[in-house]
């Protein structure tokens, strides 16, 4: 699956820590649970992704469409 398609899978994501003090992004859809565990530091990481990417596609909504 490409990144720019869209999808009708729906799955929940839940975020925490864990006793471990790791970073938990945990993704469940049907058929599928998935816990990813971080460092706190790569967890920075994905934030400033996830940042990054919000503002481009901000931006992305305010140009004009060509006709």
């Amino acid at each position: 699956m490409n990144i720019d398609k869209e999808s009708d899978i729906a799955a929940n994501l839940q975020i925490g820590p864990t006793t471990l003090g790791m970073v938990r992004i945990y993704v469940e859809a049907p058929e599928i649970s998935l816990p990813l565990d971080f460092e706190p530091e790569e967890a920075e990481e994905i934030a400033e992704e996830l940042r990054a990417a919000a503002a481009r596609a901000r931006a992305m909504s305010k140009t004009p469409k060509p006709r």
